[in-house]
Parts: C-alpha cells; sequence; structure tokens
C-alpha cells in the first residue's frame, strides 16, 4: 500500500469518526442516534491520533523537497545498525559509531527491543535508551517508527503512542501535569481512559521523548518531587523524570533517543535496555540506500538505466573502502552524497534553482538546526557565551582548522593538531564542560581516521606513524574554511581589539554627547575638539573593517585563479570524482597537493541570501552590510582577472562562483567584461549547461558574445535544450566534435532563430546526415546575417551538400561552406564547385565558397591550406581510419591533377601540397594508439 493510499485511508476513518459523532449530536434532525460505549470512543480517538501523526510525520523538510519531492518516509529508508548494550559496556562506548565493529548476530530492532523477557514485572513497563553521535540517525529511526505503527505494522501491541520533543518541553516555563502536556499536544487524547492512571490500562501505552540532551533532567529526590497522579501540574522536566522512575504510570513503557554525551543522565537502574544506534556500518546497507534514493530521483530527467550506472559506480567506489565509505557510516552523509549526485546529474531547465553551497548549508541546518552547546544553569548564571549555538562553536573550532588546512594546503590532521585548533586555550570549567561535549558528540561529525595509503601524504607525515584525521568529506573542509572567512572569524587581534574599543568609545560619545547638547552654551569650542576625536574612532573602524572585506573579496579571486589549478579538473568534475571515484592511474596531478578550489566559491554561494536565511538559523550571522562590501571588492578584482586568458577550466569554475552566488546584478556587470566563452574540451552535463544558461539569462538582451566555443564537449540532444538561452547571446557559435545527430541539429535550428547576431556556425564533425543538412537548408532563410557555415566531417552525402550550397547562394550574407571530410563523390565535388560561381546570365547571385576537397577540377583548391590546417588540428581526436581514408583520397586528386598540368610551377605547387599531406598520413600510420578520450 503506498503512502498516498494510507493517507487516503486514515483521513476516511476520520471522516467517518466524524460523522457519527455528528449524528449523536442532532438526534432532533431525524436521525438514528445509538449509545456509543467507551470502548468505541477510544478506539476512534486512537483512530484519529493515528491519522493525526501520520499526516504530521509524513511531512518532508524542505531540504527534501527542493529534490523534486520524489521522496516518501516509507520507501527511502533503510534501517540503520542497532545494537543492544548492557549498562557496564555503555561507559566504554563514548566512541564514533565508525569505529565499531560489531557481529550481526547482535542487531536488533526497536520492536525487539520491547519484548519482554521472562525476569520482566507485569505490571512495569520497559525503559528503552536509544542512543547515537550526531548523524547516525535517531530522527529518522523516530520518524519511520512512528508511520509504522500508525500503519499497524510494528510495536502492535501498544494501543496509544505518544511522541514528544524534548526540546519543546525544555521550553516549557509554567507547570502541567501529564495529561495537560498529552493534552496540550493531541487534543482528541485530552479525555483518554489509558492516560488516566487506574487499574493496569496504561500497559499499552509506550511514550517516545525524543532528544533528551535538550532537558535538563534531574533525578534526585530533593530536586524532583515523587508523583503518581497523571492530573498533578508539574514541571516538564518532573514528569518525565517520574515517568522513567516508574513512579507515575508504571505500567507505560518509555522510549528516550538520546547523544553519547547524555547518556549518564538517566541513572542506570531506570533503564531497562540499552541500545546504540551505528548508521550503516557495510557498503551493503548504504547501497541500500543509494538506490532507494537515487533511483527515484531520476524519474524522466535521466533514465533509469543511467541512474543504475550511477549507483553501481557509487558501490564500486565503497566497495575499495574508500574515504567516502567511512564517511557513509554515518546515515547523513549517505543524504548528502545522494543531494550532491542528484545535483550533479539530475538537474534540468526545468528544476528549482539549487547550489551546491545551499546543499551543505542545508545539510548542517538539519543536523545542527535550533542546538545549542549548552545552557545556563543558576550556578553559573546567565552567559551569552553558553548561549551560542552549537553551529558556531563548530565554525570557531572545526572551521579554523580547516582554514589553516586550506591555507596551508593540507588535508589531513594529527591527534596534537586536533588538539591544538580544537581544545583551543579553554580555562573555566563551563569551557572544558562544552568542550568535552563537543568533543564526544559532534567531532566525529567531521573529522573520521584517514583510511588512505600513506602515498597521498607528505613524506614527512609518513616517517611518523601516528593516526592522521580528516574531514569526512573534502568539500566540508573547503566550506567550513569558506564559513570561518566570510563570518569574519579569521580577524587579527588588532581587528578585534579594535572593533572592541570602538564599540565602547561609540557607546560612550553618545552618551557625552547628550550631556554636552546641554552645557554646550557654557562650554568652549575648543573642548569639542576632543569629543570629535572620540567620535571618529568608530569611523576608522569601518574604515579597517571595509578593508578587511576586500581582503575577503582579494582572496576569492586569488584562490579561484591560482595558477597551480589552471589544469586540473573544474570543481564540479572534482566534486563528482569525490563521490564516484578515479577509475584508471591516477594522473600526475592528483598525486601533488590538493587544489582547493571550491573554497572561493563557497564563500560566493555563502553571501547568498537565501543560504544567509539558513545559516541565521543556524545561530550564524552575515550581515547585508558584510555582502555589499564584499560585493563591490569582489567585482573589481574579478574584471580586472578576466581580462587575462584563462583556461576553460577556470573558466567553468568562475561561471560556478557566479551561478553560486546567486547576484544577477554582480553576474551582469562581471560578464559585460567577457567577450569570448571558451569551453572546449569541458565535459558538459546537464548541470554545467543549465549553469551557462543560468549565467548568461543575467545579461542584458543587447549582450553579445564575440564566441562560444563548445567544442569536443560531449554535447547531447538534452544539453541543447537546456542550452537554449544561452545561444542568443553569440555571434560565433562552435558546436564541433559533439555527437548530436540528425535529431540535435534540428532541436539547435529550432533554438537558433532568437539569435538575429549569428555570424559563424560551426557544426563540423556532429553526426549530421542527409536529413540534417535539408532541414539546415530549409532554416538558413531565419538568420540574414550568418556568414559561414561549417558542416565538415559529417554524413553528408552529394543531393543533400548540393542542397545546401543551392540555399547558400542565394542566401544574403553567406560566403563559406566548409564540406570536406564528407562522404562525397568526385562528380559531386565537382558540381559543388561549379555551383559556388554567380550564375552569368543575368548578373544574381553571389560567389560563395565551397570547401570540399584540396584540388577543384585539374587546379588545386585555393583552400587547401584551411582544410589540411583544420584536419591537422583535429586528426589525433577524430577517427583515425576515416581521416587517413580521405586523405588517400586527396593525394589521388593532388596526383590526378598534377598529370594534367602542363606548367612547372603548377607541377610544384601540387608537390607541396602532397608533401604536407603525407606528413600528416605518416604521422597517423605511426602513432597507431587510440586518441585518448
Amino acid at each position: 500500500m503506498t503512502s498516498i493510499q494510507r493517507q487516503w485511508n486514515h483521513l476516511f476513518m476520520f471522516w467517518k469518526w466524524k460523522r457519527r459523532v455528528d449524528v449523536c449530536l442532532y438526534p432532533g434532525a431525524g436521525f438514528y442516534c445509538r449509545k456509543v460505549s467507551s470502548t468505541a470512543v477510544e478506539s476512534d480517538a486512537t483512530e484519529i491520533h493515528k491519522s493525526k501523526l501520520f499526516l504530521w510525520f509524513s511531512h518532508l523538510p524542505q531540504e527534501e523537497k527542493q529534490f523534486g519531492g520524489y521522496f516518501s518516509p516509507e520507501t527511502m529508508h533503510v534501517d540503520p545498525l542497532i545494537l543492544e548494550r548492557k549498562p557496564e559496556e555503555k561507559a566504554g562506548l563514548l566512541i564514533s559509531p565508525l569505529k565499531i565493529q560489531a557481529s550481526p548476530s547482535h542487531s536488533v530492532t526497536i520492536e525487539q527491543l520491547f519484548e519482554r523477557k521472562e525476569d520482566r514485572r507485569e505490571d512495569r513497563g520497559l525503559n528503552v535508551l536509544l542512543y547515537g553521535a550526531v548523524g547516525t540517525g535517531k530522527s529518522t529511526i523516530v520518524r519511520k517508527l512512528v508511520l509504522d505503527w500508525c500503519a499497524g505494522t510494528t510495536l502492535t501491541d501498544f494501543k496509544l503512542l505518544i511522541p514528544f520533543s524534548c526540546e519543546d518541553l525544555g521550553e516549557l516555563t509554567n507547570v502541567a501535569s501529564l495529561r495537560d502536556l498529552v493534552s496540550r499536544k493531541y487534543l482528541h487524547l485530552k479525555n483518554n481512559p489509558l492516560l488516566s492512571g487506574e487499574g493496569n490500562q496504561a500497559k499499552d501505552v509506550l511514550f517516545l521523548f525524543n532528544g533528551m540532551e535538550k532537558m535538563k533532567l534531574d533525578f534526585r529526590i530533593g530536586s524532583t518531587e515523587l508523583c503518581s497522579d497523571p492530573n498533578e501540574p508539574l514541571p516538564a522536566g518532573a514528569v518525565v523524570v517520574n515517568l522513567l522512575r516508574k513512579y507515575l504510570l508504571s505500567e507505560a513503557s518509555v522510549l528516550v533517543t538520546t547523544r553519547l554525551s547524555a547518556l549518564d543522565r538517566i541513572p542506570p537502574k531506570y533503564v531497562s535496555r540499552y541500545a546504540q544506534i551505528c548508521g550503516f556500518n557495510d557498503p551493503n546497507r548504504q547501497r541500500a540506500y543509494f538506490t532507494s534514493r537515487l533511483l527515484q530521483q531520476s524519474g524522466e530527467i535521466v533514465p533509469a538505466r543511467d541512474a543504475q550506472a550511477l549507483v553501481e559506480l557509487l558501490y564500486l567506489n565503497l566497495q575499495r573502502e574508500s574515504q567516502l565509505a567511512a564517511a557513509c557510516f554515518l546515515p547523513s552523509y549517505c543524504w548528502l552524497t545522494c543531494a550532491t549526485l542528484h545535483f550533479l546529474h539530475f538537474t534540468d531547465a526545468t528544476a528549482p534553482i539549487c547550489t551546491l553551497t545551499g546543499i551543505y548549508t542545508s545539510f548542517l541546518r538539519l543536523n545542527f538546526g535550533g542546538e545549542v552547546l549548552g545552557k545556563a544553569t543558576a550556578a553559573s548564571g546567565p552567559s551569552q557565551d553558553l548561549q551560542s549555538s552549537l553551529m558556531l562553536y563548530v565554525v570557531r573550532t572545526v572551521g579554523k582548522l580547516a582554514y589553516e588546512g586550506v591555507t596551508y594546503k593540507r588535508t589531513s590532521f594529527s591527534e596534537e593538531e586536533l588538539e591544538q585548533w580544537i581544545g583551543g586555550k579553554t580555562k573555566t570549567d563551563e569551557e572544558l564542560r562544552q568542550l568535552a561535549v563537543f568533543r564526544t558528540d559532534v567531532l566525529d561529525f567531521f573529522l573520521a581516521p584517514c583510511v588512505e595509503s600513506c602515498k597521498h601524504l607528505p613524506t614527512e607525515l609518513c616517517e611518523h606513524d601516528e593516526r592522521r584525521y580528516v574531514f569526512a568529506v573534502p568539500a566540508m573542509q573547503e566550506y567550513l574554511a569558506a564559513l570561518y572567512v566570510v563570518l569574519g572569524e579569521n580577524k587579527s587581534a588588532l581587528e578585534k581589539l579594535t572593533k572592541q574599543v570602538s564599540v565602547a568609545i561609540g557607546q560612550a560619545t553618545e552618551d557625552v554627547s547628550a550631556i554636552v547638547n546641554i552645557f554646550s552654551k557654557f562650554i568652549p569650542l575648543r573642548i569639542f575638539a576632543v569629543f570629535n576625536l572620540l567620535k571618529l574612532f568608530p569611523k576608522l573602524y569601518d574604515k579597517i573593517s571595509t578593508r578587511n572585506k576586500g581582503n575577503i573579496a582579494r582572496t576569492m579571486a586569488a584562490e579561484l585563479f591560482r595558477k597551480e589549478d589552471s589544469y586540473n579538473e573544474d570543481v564540479l568534475d572534482q566534486v563528482e570524482q569525490s563521490l564516484l571515484g578515479v577509475h584508471g592511474p591516477p594522473s600526475k596531478q592528483q598525486s601533488e597537493s590538493q587544489p582547493f578550489e571550491l573554497y572561493p566559491i563557497f564563500m560566493g554561494g555563502l553571501l547568498h541570501y537565501g543560504n544567509r536565511v539558513l545559516l541565521q538559523q543556524l545561530g550564524c550571522s552575515i550581515q547585508s552590510a558584510t555582502v555589499a562590501q564584499i560585493t563591490r571588492a569582489l567585482r573589481k578584482y574579478l574584471v580586472r582577472e578576466i581580462n587575462k586568458p584563462q583556461p576553460p577550466e577556470e573558466l567553468m569554475d568562475l561561471l560556478v562562483l557566479l551561478y553560486e552566488f546567486q547576484n544577477p546584478r554582480l553576474t551582469a556587470e562581471v560578464l559585460a567584461s567577457i567577450r569570448s566563452i571558451r569551453l572546449h574540451n569541458i565535459r558538459m552535463t546537464s548541470l554545467k549547461c543549465f549553469v551557462l544558461s543560468s549565467v548568461l539569462s543575467c545579461a542584458p538582451p543587447s549582450y553579445q558574445l564575440e564566441e562560444l566555443d563548445l567544442s569536443s564537449c560531449l554535447l547531447t540532444r538534452d544539453m541543447l535544450h537546456t542550452l537554449s538561452p544561452a545561444f542568443r547571446h553569440t555571434r560565433n557559435l562552435k558546436l564541433c566534435d559533439n555527437p548530436l545527430l540528425d535529431s540535435g541539429a534540428c532541436l539547435l535550428l529550432e533554438a537558433l532563430p532568437e539569435n538575429q547576431s549569428l555570424r559563424n556556425l560551426s557544426l563540423m564533425h556532429t553526426g549530421l546526415g542527409d536529413q540534417g543538412a535539408i532541414e539546415l537548408a530549409e532554416r538558413l532563410q531565419q538568420h540574414s546575417g550568418l556568414q559561414e557555415l561549417n558542416v565538415a566531417y559529417n554524413n553528408i552525402g552529394d543531393n543533400a551538400a548540393l542542397a545546401l550550397v543551392d540555399v547558400c547562394r542565394e542566401h544574403p550574407s553567406i560566403h563559406t561552406v566548409h564540406l570536406y571530410l564528407n562522404p562525397l563523390s568526385d562528380v559531386g565535388k565537382q558540381s559543388l564547385y561549379v555551383r559556388g560561381i554567380p550564375k552569368s546570365l543575368n548578373g544574381s547571385g553571389r560567389r560563395v565558397r565551397v570547401l570540399a576537397a584540396v584540388t577543384e577540377g585539374s587546379d588545386l583548391s585555393e583552400d587547401w591550406h584551411p582544410i589540411l590546417s583544420v584536419i591537422r588540428e583535429n586528426a589525433s581526436s577524430w577517427d583515425r581510419d576515416r581521416v587517413k581514408q580521405q586523405l588517400k583520397v586527396f593525394l589521388r586528386d593532388l596526383e590526378w591533377g598534377r598529370q594534367q598540368q602542363q606548367s612547372l610551377w603548377k607541377k610544384l605547387h601540387f608537390r607541396r601540397v602532397e608533401k604536407g599531406i603525407r606528413q600528416t598520413l605518416h604521422m597517423l600510420e605511426k602513432d597507431t594508439a587510440p586518441p585518448s578520450a
């Protein structure tokens, strides 16, 4: 039964119950009113409760909806490993679940944890404590547990399941009884007899408290009084404590979830069973998770066959015991992997705007939204630091480590370095307590032991046999380093001191100025100079702050256009390789120091308003004034760097930065300095095509590119559809060496009429056949400004080529047509040459250069040199057998033409051309190895 069917069933049950109640409330209307027993009322209330719970817990967070809404909690859930622990074992398990090696025989389910043993008392419910580190899937298990109970597939012995969020209970300030707490959240259970405390009815009730670490539970009798009355008002913490003591509704069972650091808050005597969530401990669980999500996400965007191949590549990388496999022990990182692959492979023109920075920001909001490291107690007093968000603490510790690693080009760290950067200079007991909680619950979420071979580490580090730690996924290091910089946490000591003094003096001058204004008539004017100096100090800080924002922008530009990274693959390919692995021997660049090209791109993405809103919810505030200052400075640096020649990979990275920034005004200003976009040999994907179109769509209608070169980019028909908005901005469009075929060419022709400035169109080696050439001929009149058409090295025969040349001769501006390396006969080549000559009878028509061969009859073609230049330039990547065959045809034509010549000078000229062709042919025959991809 699908989730939608279950929802309709529950809604139908609710409608039946409401109709039955309405019948009883209106007997005077002529309806039959029967007496409803208490059992029926209880049953109806339970069904209503299940219906409402099902609807509430089926709700997907916004982070899931951005991937198209293909998921339901039932279909995408994979059970993580759950191990039952003995009370004496729990103290020694304050370690990452990545380090746990357990026998599968110890694995249990939630339902098995509530099975009663022979030595258990029937009048006492079970207290189960389910714990795990951040990211192991506690909240996901709770959601799936509730949904399964509502569907009647698990925990069927319990008639009532009542879930509570400990975060909500921890915020309550007023006292309330247990029944008030239940009815406040579930009004339909207000008078439920199972919660009355009479008899043993509570044995059918299961309370679920999620996130117990967010409540300050105190089991001391002197602090929390005993209470057995479910109607007696108490603080929320006291109600939970009495439920766990089995003093309140002793027959009821309780399931508590918590993090590792909060295990000791419940005394062992009040816990019936301990169970630890260990995540996905083997590649098969990980593969099941990826399959359930990625195959559903494909839909019509990516065929199921391609999506399955993607899963297989991912699974192959996991089987290699790669660093990704270690990270994916945590289900949270499996989610991040799926979200990133969805972004890389399932993006199309109709998809909602999604950025890589947004994925990582959403990932952190899912795991740390609303989390604080600690709350002030009465003993310690109120403190702003104690109320700081957990995410801000992560930025100041792990982010600092990430920033140092990026600065010094390092990806692994020793235990001493972790102690130095994470521990810092802590002094107070509260700081030490926060550090201990952070180390226990959060540190292993970001950092994991390095599983890669020592050969990937520097020589001096390999000499020391010590454990190294790396970030769970490489991009997380660059994201946290970027966040550390954008939040201004990398300020120097002078800048921090200047800010504090500036704020203090600024507040003082406001108070003093009010007094001075009163006595201004009695104070000499010279005295005011002192106060004016005081007022200047905050302005001085503003100048220093502005200069710091300029440094951030300069750092972004410098990191983006770093010379030593110019020959690396573009960042999107690097991200994909980190997930799917690198197949084949590693390149020279891969064995050298790690490039950090995502670092500046993340800095730009963090300035986007949508990401700043999410970061604000995490307690990390980026002010609009800061964004404006960085943006102004960044535009200047980007324009300066763009004026220099850039490799295609660096240009692609710039487009990704502008896309991640999502600032149309800045993008338009930067594009004003770009006159050509050469992305030849870039492996284009649907995402990269979408990025290019999105960036160019920010330009004004009058903007024109002199050249858009997308040669050898593996473009497909679907990618052309995504690129359609980009074509309207270019004068010279090169799509050579792409498998477009006739269908792709027809789609291209449908998009090109919007471009009235097109001058040069190159479709060389695109698989164009006769049908595509005829379609092209029929649409050429729509482009009155087209001057040169290149359809060389295709599958165009004599008739289609002649029809195309006839149309070009009648075209008002076309002067050159490239048709060489097509399967043309000798008669067809001669006919093309004749067709290119203007008509002489009435003077109409024009001369059109038709480049079909190196000879024109018995004469040498004046265009032999550009033909051979194109062949030599592309011979290494083209089909060598076909090129060699065509060169031999050229040699035969040249030999025949030379024999027809009487002039010695022309014969020598023929010999010269023959020599060049033979050299090219010899080069191809000598190098028999297949060309690289």
